[in-house]
């Protein structure tokens, strides 16, 4: 980072704060804000840390494998050996014939055998099923355990042949026989799947805020706690304003935590297009976008407090209890993403910071009206800046003294 001194040279300070050399002509980062070098630092520090590289890697490689097992699954089929004697061959046949239609995944192969004993050898040795009349109906016999999609398929085929075997048999048609028997599926609040869909991606939205607000968090605060321990603080003071040091580092994880999270959903919608959900992509990119905008003025207003929770602390060891309640309110946050429904969901997505993660939770939904997110962006929006704006004072006041624990009614009362 590099700061401009009282005598006009200008001095560069590495990320750990050490002046390391002086230069007096035109170079990088000339004439820039003081907050902006903070933020350029705190970016480039992370982007070249290996720590940091692989873990954005493994969670890309999880995304990834995730969406491949998806793909997968909906493109794998399953192909039966079904034996059968000369007197079943056609209802087996049958089955073959109308598998597919009924379940894409499902390819049945029909294997005749000459008697019972045949077939029970086959089905010892590589049949997968032994379809054969038995005292009421059919029976579908496997070597040890069901074949779930087999049987689903046969029980379908069965059902339908038999019923046109005795429509006929009465003088009728399989249709006026069914009459009046269908059953409609309908969804009070739409479709299931979409609904299940919806579900999914909303954990998603809120798990990728959980995860960043506590990772980002917790290092920017040890990131305050080791410049203030090691003294280094007061060296980057005499340079800049202790303000613009806050806004940096609370800009430069935004940034970092940004990048991140566009990362992961871009890949999870790449993925997504692979899957049995391709059709939805186009419909979730909205709430996507919606999700991002909450993310960042959520984000900027737990960072700020992490950074007030580092400045509080002397010692490294002192994080965990000026920290404690911030993470117990990241949890809060992501417990109500989780489990708030109804009239508790649409309160909270108006009250910052739940609505972080509410708010584009009812989005994807469908269930909030067009002028609700503008509403409560504006509110999150809001939080942020009094966020900042009361705790850029007490980081001031308490990021230069040393001894103890700050509380924050001391830094609150501190003179400057």
């Amino acid at each position: 980072m590099t700061i401009d001194t009282d005598n006009g040279a200008r001095q560069r300070v590495d990320q750990h704060g050490d002046r390391s050399r002086t230069d007096s002509g035109t170079g990088e980062g000339r004439g820039a804000p003081a907050w902006l070098l903070v933020t350029r630092r705190e970016v480039l520090a992370k982007l070249t840390d290996r720590t940091f590289l692989l873990g954005t890697a493994v969670m890309v490689a999880l995304i990834v494998g995730f969406m491949g097992v998806q793909a997968w699954q909906s493109e794998s089929t399953s192909t039966y050996t079904v034996v059968a004697t000369a007197d079943a061959v056609p209802m087996a046949e049958a089955v073959a014939e109308q598998a597919p239609s009924i379940d894409d995944t499902v390819e049945v192969e029909v294997d005749e055998v000459a008697d019972e004993g045949a077939a029970r050898a086959a089905l010892r040795a590589d049949a997968d099923a032994w379809l054969h009349p038995g005292d009421d109906g059919w029976v579908l016999t496997t070597e040890s355990g069901e074949e779930a999609g087999l049987t689903r398929v046969v029980e379908t085929v069965v059902r339908q042949e038999v019923l046109d075997d005795n429509a006929s048999e009465a003088g009728v048609s399989l249709a006026q026989l069914e009459r009046g028997t269908q059953v409609s599926p309908a969804f009070l609040e739409g479709d299931a799947e979409k609904a299940g869909f919806a579900h999914a991606v909303g954990f998603a939205f809120v798990f990728l805020f959980y995860i960043a607000a506590l990772l980002f968090g917790m290092q920017l605060a040890s990131s305050v706690i080791e410049e203030k321990q090691s003294r280094i603080v007061e060296i980057i003071a005499a340079a800049i304003p202790l303000r613009q040091l806050l806004a940096g580092k609370i800009l430069g994880n935004t940034v970092l935590a940004l990048l991140q999270v566009l990362v992961y959903v871009a890949v999870g919608l790449v993925g997504m297009a692979f899957t049995p959900y391709k059709t939805y992509v186009a419909g979730i990119t909205g709430p996507v976008a919606w999700f991002v905008l909450f993310f960042v003025a959520g984000f900027i207003a737990l960072a700020c407090l992490w950074a007030v929770a580092g400045s509080l602390a002397s010692r490294t060891e002192d994080l965990q209890a000026t920290t404690t309640p911030l993470t117990v309110a990241i949890m809060g946050v992501f417990f109500a993403g989780l489990f708030l429904d109804g009239r508790g969901q649409v309160v909270a997505s108006f009250v910052p910071p739940l609505s972080a993660v509410v708010m584009p939770q009812r989005i994807l939904a469908g269930t909030a009206e067009w002028w609700e997110p503008l509403v409560a962006l504006a509110l999150l929006a809001a939080f942020a800046l009094v966020t900042v704006r009361i705790g850029e004072r007490v980081y001031r006041r308490a990021l230069m003294r040393t001894g103890g624990r700050v509380s924050l009614r001391q830094a609150w009362s501190t003179a400057e």
